[in-house]
This record gives C-alpha cells, sequence and structure tokens, in this order.
C-alpha cells in the first residue's frame, strides 16, 4: 500500500518552514526565540526541548543506557549510539563536496570545511589569535595561563597539552609509530618523519637569506642563522660557557662529568666524542698494517 505524505498544515511565520503538528512547530519556534524553557536543576542549564534535558541530565547521573552490541561500549543517547557503530563499519556518510573527504559525523565535516574556507570564528581575547575549532581556542589559552595538565609519572616534566605529553612518553616507552616506507625508519613524531622524507627526495625547501644555503629542516634552518647572528642559547650551569648548539653543550658537559661514552673495541680507550674515537682508531689501522707491506 502507497504512503500518503503527512499533510504540513503549520507554518513558521518567520522562515515558511512547515510541520505536520503543532507540538513541532512549537519546537521550531524556539530556535528564532532562543527560549529554553527545560532547566537542569543540577547545573541551571537550559534547553529548547524537553530530551535533550533528558540527554544532559545524564552527564551529572552517568547514566549510559544504549549498549554496541558488537564491543559492549555503553552510550548516554542513541545518536552517540549511531555514531559510535560507524567506528564498526566505517561507514562515512557525511562527505566534503570540494575534497571528497568523508567523515562519520556531521559536526566533524562542519570543522572540516574550515579548512576550506579559512574562517577562524574562535578568537583569544588576550593576543587576538584566532582559531578554526574551540578546543583549538582552549588548548592555545594554557599558553598564556601556563597551567600545565598532563604530568609524567616517571621523570616529573609537565605539559599543557595533551599532545605534547603523549609525545613525551615515547621517550620512555620507545615506540615509534611513524615508520617511512621508503627506508624503514621510524620516528615518534610525525614530523620527524615528514623531515626525514626530505633526505630521499633530496628537497632543501628552507633557505638561508644570507648566505643561500638551503636545508630540508626549518630546525636546522634555525640552528645554522646561529652563525651568522652570533647567538648562543645554549649555557653552562657549571663555568658559564655558552654555545649555538644544543649537542655542543652536551657534548662540553662531558668535561664535567667525565663522561666518555665512544669506546675503543680494540684496547678498550674511550672518549668522550665520537670524533676522538675515530682519530683513534687510525692508531690501530697504521699498526695494523706490516712494514713490508706492499714491497715486492
Amino acid at each position: 500500500m502507497q504512503k500518503v505524505p503527512e499533510l504540513k498544515s503549520y507554518s513558521c511565520a518567520c522562515c515558511g518552514s512547515s510541520f505536520s503538528q503543532k507540538a513541532k512547530l512549537t519546537r521550531h519556534i524556539r530556535l528564532h526565540t532562543g527560549e529554553k524553557p527545560f532547566s537542569c536543576e543540577i547545573c541551571g542549564s537550559s534547553f529548547s526541548e524537553k530530551s535533550i534535558l533528558t540527554k544532559h541530565l545524564r552527564t551529572h547521573t552517568g547514566e549510559k543506557p544504549f549498549c554496541c552490541k558488537i564491543c559492549s561500549a555503553s552510550l548516554s543517547s542513541k545518536s552517540n549510539l549511531t555514531n559510535h557503530m560507524r567506528i564498526h563499519t566505517g561507514e562515512k556518510p557525511f562527505s566534503c563536496e570540494i575534497c571528497d573527504s568523508s567523515f562519520s559525523q556531521k559536526c566533524v565535516l562542519q570543522k572540516h570545511m574550515l579548512i576550506h574556507t579559512g574562517e577562524k570564528p574562535y578568537s583569544c581575547e588576550i593576543c587576538m589569535a584566532s582559531f578554526s575549532q574551540q578546543a583549538i581556542l582552549t588548548n592555545h589559552m594554557y599558553t598564556h595561563t601556563g597551567e600545565k595538565r598532563f604530568c609524567c609519572e616517571i621523570c616529573g616534566s609537565s605539559f599543557s597539552l595533551k599532545g605534547n605529553f603523549k609525545i613525551h612518553m615515547r621517550k620512555h616507552t620507545g615506540e615509534k609509530p611513524f615508520t617511512c616506507d621508503i627506508c624503514g625508519s621510524s620516528f615518534s613524531q610525525k614530523g620527524s618523519l615528514k623531515g626525514h622524507r626530505l633526505i630521499h627526495t633530496g628537497e632543501k625547501p628552507f633557505s638561508c637569506a644570507i648566505c643561500s644555503s638551503s636545508f630540508s629542516q626549518q630546525s636546522t634552518l634555525t640552528a645554522h642563522m646561529r652563525i651568522h647572528s652570533g647567538e648562543k642559547p645554549f649555557s653552562c650551569t657549571l663555568c658559564s660557557s655558552t654555545f649555538s648548539y644544543k649537542s655542543y653543550l652536551k657534548i662540553h658537559m662531558r668535561v664535567h662529568t667525565g663522561e666518555k661514552p665512544f669506546s675503543c673495541e680494540i684496547c678498550a680507550a674511550s672518549f668522550s666524542q665520537r670524533s676522538s674515537l675515530k682519530m683513534h682508531m687510525r692508531i690501530h689501522m697504521k699498526t695494523s698494517v706490516s712494514p713490508n707491506e706492499g714491497v715486492s
């Protein structure tokens, strides 16, 4: 039997939208008036619909009545369960009309569209920097407050951003999830892999404006510029010597600590620098050559 279309006899005087039920029109009108008659007795938040208030209350009670039959995850709303199920199905019904990227949630597509429009509606009231997402602005604010919420239980280092904390933890775990598909080298950060790839391509996009030297990474160019500026930002806390590179300071500190990490496998002599070990190895190379070698 053919389904009879609903008669939409209730129209919105503001925008012309029509509805089959008066209750639906009433809910719609609140979009224009901003009316939110349903209030939470716990935190005072107000909502335009009773169903939204019901969902909100679960944030206080912790109730999660919707369960995933595949992984047993529990969710607070039916819509959250629908979104969750797409993790298992791989469904991405929301597509970008510009670049064909697809997403499992409409809100993620909306955030993605800001990349194309260049819109940055969220602004910092302190430095006026603007961002495409509220979450990015929230993270940015920690640069002003100095708050560091994420603390490493192993070494005590603290971080304002969860992403930086996650990267730091890889120093302890040794995790290197980003692998070069050309040579198999692995890295703890995606940016490090991106810079590494330039070794294979030979690309050096970062050029010195003074001497025209070019480099594959911005950090290498920054370090190079200290040759021209004479800047030495790395200081020894024991003797106040200063260095243009962090690696030079690290080598210098061995003067104070007596550390000699580079050892000769032949005579067990040890050195504070790899270059000193290489020079030392020439002694063994010379002695290993016979005095009469090459004489007929």
